[in-house]
């Protein structure tokens, strides 16, 4: 293995284009591996990194290892296994299949490159308002029982001695490249309507209850090369789980006003409630905190940007926003 190779699966995605920023910003050489990869220097992309096509939910584990023998990075990153777009019956297939493929190429490799796993803070489940996440997991949605049971795949590798391994738990990730598909991306595309008149535009969204944790995605990708940092140094993270975050339960309303505070759109914002049956149980509370703690002491990783920082980036490199709002 070569410690300046880093190998990142999902390269192309989200999370991926800056994890593969991230390193490549600290001299190594990185490869950008995904089913559909965005020939550098694409927007969002590294013009030093690599683009090379695998499809992790294909792709033989016998081939897969002899990649890894070919490649010899010394760490590889799964950011395989997004939440957008996925059906329930999408799950299994997308996130926890690509990961045992993954897990069993690294037992056959020549050698043991450290895998920084991405995990998702779904996989705790429920957690009650005024909390912080910790505890057994007990995921409540397909998404969060698919990404659990990607986790425990890779910790049981890491206890069996096949993979040097580590799990960040990801916190709801903001910032440049945000998913049509998520919440900010819709308000987005609603804000990028506007023409400049003196009338709002009309944003209309469900009841905007939850408070969540969201992090910058670019403070993601430095927690992810934080994390090969602390393993190459020695750092003992054999079979931890590192929630990455803030560390605050944010109002998601909160958020959607940040965005139009930056977009500078005149806005007339339209929370509907839908109808419930007679007699239905409220819904249940949605909120989410993760402890900072782990990863400050473990990887001597903090969140530096605010989500303001992360609403400003999205905005600014938001096409429809560039080519529409003066």
């Amino acid at each position: 293995m070569t410690d300046d190779r880093v190998l990142v699966l999902g390269g192309s995605g989200f999370v991926g284009r800056e994890v593969c920023a991230a390193f490549a910003a600290t001299g190594r050489q990185v490869t950008a591996a995904s089913r559909n990869p965005v020939p550098s220097p694409a927007p969002g992309n590294h013009p030093a990194v690599r683009a090379l096509r695998l499809d992790l939910g294909a792709v033989p584990a016998t081939a897969l290892a002899r990649l890894l023998d070919r490649e010899k990075p010394g760490t590889v990153v799964n950011c395989v296994g997004s939440i957008w777009g996925r059906t329930a019956q999408d799950m299994v297939p997308s996130v926890v299949a690509p990961t045992e493929r993954l897990l069993e190429a690294l037992a056959m490799a020549a050698g043991r490159p450290r895998l920084v796993h991405l995990g998702s803070v779904l996989e705790y489940g429920p957690v009650a308002p005024g909390t912080t996440a910790r505890g057994p997991a007990r995921p409540d949605t397909p998404y969060g029982r698919a990404k659990l049971a990607a986790t425990e795949a890779v910790l049981a590798a890491e206890a069996a001695g096949t993979a040097d391994a580590l799990v960040l738990r990801i916190a709801n990730v903001a910032g440049p490249g945000t998913p049509d598909i998520s919440l900010l991306g819709q308000v987005a595309a609603r804000l990028a309507t506007w023409d400049g008149g003196p009338e709002p535009v009309v944003v209309e969204l469900s009841p905007l209850r939850a408070h969540r944790d969201y992090v910058d995605v670019r403070d993601v990708a430095d927690a992810v090369v934080a994390a090969a940092d602390a393993s190459a140094a020695g750092t003992s993270l054999t079979g931890r789980c590192v929630d990455i975050g803030r560390g605050e339960a944010v109002p998601v309303r909160e958020l959607v006003q940040l965005l139009v505070a930056v977009s500078g759109v005149p806005v007339r914002l339209v929370e509907t409630v839908r109808d419930e049956p007679r007699g239905a149980a409220p819904a249940p509370a949605d909120w989410m905190r993760v402890d900072t703690g782990p990863a400050a002491e473990l990887l001597g990783w903090r969140p530096r940007r605010s989500l303001e920082d992360a609403v400003r980036a999205y905005w600014e490199q938001y096409p429809r926003a560039r080519a529409t709002v003066v």
